[in-house]
């Protein structure tokens, strides 16, 4: 018997101590995964952001170095520093097998610098839009195949106090969604109509031939309109926020009660937002022309 259990410790001790820890379910995995359930991945992810706080802090390390500090076998510390060399955000620039921190994380952070400072340009004009119209004013961007509010002012008039920052919604059923959709680069924008497009309300366009000629309307007056299509009893207008080259970057959307945003008045509120964007464009670098 103690033959066969000093059998057993030599086997455990050829492992990597990545394994030993997922077959004995260590203490540290069980404490990560508690309320989650599926440890492996969300230690995989816990390492990874481990490995470029290494990077963030000396500047640069090899694999050994990143290893210890992670207090684990080389090979595993390879294997992260590898999902991560192909995703771009580390890199190995000389010959040395230094690593570091790659172009991907200017990308992504790069990002979130462009939309925060998208909010703190537009904020001003959303408050004056908000106050103009009454009614509640979005900052919406595009999310892979949705929109995303990442910002919000509520008019005098928005008495339900409903937070939209952070919702994700389909392109086709939102003013936003479908001002992003019509200025999509073309290849993007088939593939989205060739997909599922979901009902949400009985009045969402889910016809591809309907919401192609619609975005057609919005490329020609300049904003698009969503009349109870995200939800029953709530209209919206949107218009597109270019950047500093001109490209679509962004939507303002004003939203409200359809009982107060009728169709009747869409026209008019959707040259008021059409300015506000305008606005918050200049401000974003975008130069004003003629065919705007």
């Amino acid at each position: 018997m103690a033959s066969n259990d000093h059998r057993a410790e030599k086997s455990r001790s050829t492992l990597d101590p990545e394994e030993i820890e997922r077959r004995s379910g260590g203490e540290a995995v069980s404490a990560r995964t508690a309320s989650g359930g599926n440890g492996a991945p969300v230690q995989s992810v816990d390492r990874a952001i481990t490995v470029l706080e290494i990077l963030a802090q000396h500047g640069e390390a090899g694999v050994t170095e990143i290893a210890a500090e992670l207090g684990v076998h080389k090979s595993t510390a390879f294997r992260l520093v590898g999902a991560l060399e192909r995703r771009g955000l580390v890199e190995q620039p000389g010959l040395r097998g230094k690593y570091q921190l790659g172009f991907g994380i200017i990308r992504l952070a790069g990002t979130m610098a462009a939309g925060l400072d998208l909010t703190q340009q537009s904020r001003r004009v959303c408050e004056d839009l908000a106050s103009d119209l009454g009614e509640t004013v979005n900052i919406a961007i595009p999310s892979g195949d949705m929109v995303v509010n990442i910002d919000q002012v509520r008019g005098a008039s928005a008495v339900v106090s409903q937070n939209w920052i952070g919702r994700q919604n389909p392109l086709h059923s939102t003013s936003t969604g479908k001002v992003l959709l019509a200025h999509m680069r073309p290849t993007d924008q088939r593939r989205i109509l060739r997909g599922r497009l979901e009902r949400l309300t009985p009045d969402t366009i889910t016809d591809p031939d309907v919401l192609r000629a619609e975005i057609e309307e919005i490329l020609e007056r300049g904003y698009a309109t969503a009349v109870e299509e995200l939800e029953v009893g709530l209209n919206a207008v949107a218009a597109p926020i270019r950047g500093l080259t001109g490209e679509v970057i962004a939507a303002l959307s004003a939203s409200g009660p359809s009982y107060r945003m009728d169709r009747d008045k869409l026209d008019t509120i959707g040259e008021t937002v059409t300015k506000a964007a305008m606005e918050i464009s200049i401000r974003m670098g975008h130069m004003e022309s003629p065919g705007d």
